[in-house]
């Protein structure tokens, strides 16, 4: 009696196995995702509202990322640039506006 006990009446079926390792595998891929939106604070990929985020300004590879109602654009300026006329510009100072509408060049 002792013995079947210890005894495990369960089904041995090795693809038991393999679908629990697919479950395991779905949550890892969720949570991954959740934690890579929160730390790259892109939270406002799921809002309704429309934005538009500029990633590294002034460097090489900027990018502007824009929402308009569903679809999203992303633009990087370098690469249309070498599409036109095969040349890479880079940034040589900072424009500002100021208050009385005139306009200072500051250049780096």
């Amino acid at each position: 009696m002792r013995r079947n006990l210890l005894k495990n009446n369960e089904d041995n079926d090795p693809m038991s196995v393999v679908s629990n390792l697919f479950d395991v595998a779905m949550v890892f891929a969720v949570a991954l995702m959740v934690a890579l939106v929160t730390r790259f604070n892109m939270t406002e990929m799921f809002s309704k509202e429309d934005f538009t985020i500029v990633k590294n300004p002034g460097k090489e590879n900027m990018e502007i990322i824009t929402k308009e109602g569903e679809k999203i654009n992303r633009y990087t300026p370098s690469e249309d640039q070498e599409n036109k006329n095969g040349a890479k510009g880079k940034r040589v100072g900072v424009a500002y506006e100021l208050e009385n509408g005139e306009i200072i060049y500051v250049p780096e």
